[in-house]
């Protein structure tokens, strides 16, 4: 299981624009979910029940947080990705 999850719990930014699923809002949910995910692994571990499913999708969520917490938008590719010249907004 990758463990590269741990750190600091993120936060819900004021300033986010709540008609959006923006990036910092992905970032509490899935932590979120991997909370909730270990502890299933965690129940049914204790109960000495097949956790490989439950050990599965904690990985997959794990791997998603740490995609989403990447800095992919960048000055050479904002173009690209969002389709018009721009300058991207860095911490946001």
């Amino acid at each position: 299981m990758s463990d590269n999850f741990d750190g600091p719990v993120p936060e819900r930014e004021d300033e986010d624009d709540h008609d959006l699923l923006t990036y910092g809002e992905v970032r509490v949910r899935i932590h979120e979910e991997v909370v909730a995910q270990r502890a299933v692994v965690a129940d049914l571990e204790a109960a000495g029940r097949d956790s490989a499913l439950a050990r599965r999708r904690l990985d997959a969520l794990v791997d998603a947080a740490n995609r989403n917490s990447r800095s992919r938008i960048n000055d050479d590719n904002f173009e690209k990705f969002f389709g018009y010249r721009g300058t991207p907004r860095r911490n946001t």
